[in-house]
């Protein structure tokens, strides 16, 4: 073979192994997507086990490993107000390896009550809503009301008498009595305890008036008539408790149900963020899933990643108009 053929063939192959290299890089991510999940999934939960968010992760987490074949890891990283498991999940690769699963407060309260933040919420894409789960107001007996028109009547003719428990300050429970008060015009105490392990003893004890809390942690002492239910903070009646009717029908619009949903790391590919919000919404439609979520008191839900990311926007939305109202300094 000549020297000038022999140039020509290896330039040639050289050609042909650039563009071999090249196709195959290209099409490694979308191979490995279209593989997904081919490793184990991590559910970070910025609280301890047994709280709200776990309780959901694993409900969620069992069913999906069955349906992807590929285990479903539940991870507690509390502390920092959600810090920690973002620093987790920041810590990870934006492959959908890696989930945060949490109510809307790491997203849409947070930035309203905290003045500074260890986590940028940008860093954070809402992928899909799985649950809401309402909350319930509920009045001593000691208190001479049985209706939420009765309530409204007997705080107005009865300014400052009455006072109410929460989770804290910022708390759900705490924005959905604020938002209440501001709309209607009453006025309440408020008393702030450190979790609903705190607040709900209070108000069966009769030591606060009233609190707004999930129907399994009241629904013992509504059998015993030692409180009763005046309305729940959803945007309809649930089907825990039907004769209770939403505070929307005295207040149009209003709607301060926690939502629980998954948040992947920003960057994380679309067709990943959609395969975990339809495979999670095909999950929370299945009666065994159902029964469950009932008995801890959740509304499944599911959506798309954009929905979820609307309902976010309007709950920051309702938040930051609680805030000012009820005159909330971040700290």
């Amino acid at each position: 073979m000549s020297i000038r053929n022999l140039r020509t063939a290896l330039l040639a192959l050289a050609s042909f192994v650039s563009a071999t290299l090249l196709a195959a890089l290209a099409a490694s991510p979308a191979q490995s997507q279209s593989q997904y999940p081919d490793q184990a999934i991590r559910f970070l939960i910025p609280a301890g086990a047994g709280g709200l968010p776990d309780t959901v992760a694993r409900i969620v987490g069992r069913r999906l490993q069955e349906k992807v074949g590929q285990s479903v890891v539940v991870e507690n990283r509390p502390g920092g107000n959600g810090a920690v498991s973002v620093a987790a999940l920041m810590s990870a690769p934006a492959d959908g390896y890696s989930f945060i699963v949490q109510d809307g407060s790491i997203y849409a309260i947070n930035p309203h009550i905290y003045a500074k933040m260890a986590y940028n919420i940008a860093d954070l894409t809402p992928t899909v809503m799985i649950a809401r789960a309402p909350l319930f107001l509920a009045v001593h007996r000691k208190v001479p009301v049985k209706t939420m028109q009765e309530l409204i009547a007997y705080v107005k003719a009865n300014p400052g008498k009455l006072n109410y428990g929460s989770s804290g300050v910022g708390s759900t429970h705490h924005l959905s009595m604020e938002a209440l008060k501001a709309d209607l015009g009453l006025d309440m105490t408020h008393v702030p305890f450190k979790g609903t392990s705190e607040s709900v003893p209070a108000l069966l004890g009769g030591h606060v008036d009233l609190a707004f809390s999930a129907y399994p942690s009241l629904s013992g002492a509504v059998g015993s008539k030692d409180i009763t239910l005046l309305a729940t903070n959803g945007a309809k009646r649930s089907a825990m408790a039907p004769d209770v009717p939403p505070v929307a029908d005295f207040i149009p619009g209003y709607v301060f149900a926690p939502t629980i949903g998954i948040f992947a790391r920003t960057g994380t590919p679309s067709a990943i963020l959609n395969r975990i919000a339809s495979e999670v919404s095909e999950i929370v439609k299945e009666p065994e899933i159902i029964k469950q979520f009932a008995a801890a008191g959740i509304e499944p839900q599911g959506s798309t990643p954009e929905e979820y990311a609307a309902e976010l926007k309007k709950e920051d939305e309702r938040v930051a108009r609680t805030v000012k109202a009820a005159g909330i300094k971040p700290q």
